[in-house]
């Protein structure tokens, strides 16, 4: 951006600076959301992991339990992040 252009649009600055705003924000839920949907698939191949008897009933749980308690925890700063705003 030249000199010329930066003076001519610098009254649109905060227009820009509340965009790009936004678009962080918007960045940010959707990395949110693509954590849970990636425990979310984590658990079902758990799943059928088990089904196929792929994992003794006891690695099932631990890892399941692993699982959840990440799921729990991305709820939580979603939810604590949610307060915040």
């Amino acid at each position: 951006m030249g000199l010329i252009t930066g003076l001519l649009t610098l009254p649109l600055a905060p227009v820009r600076g509340v965009a790009w705003i936004g678009e962080q924000v918007a960045l940010e839920a959707e990395r949110e959301l693509d954590d849970e949907a990636r425990l979310r698939r984590e658990l079902g191949r758990l799943e059928l992991e088990r089904e196929q008897e792929s994992l003794t009933e006891e690695e099932f749980e631990e890892m399941e339990d692993a699982l959840l308690e990440e799921l729990a925890a991305v709820r939580r700063s979603r939810l604590d992040e949610g307060e915040e705003v």
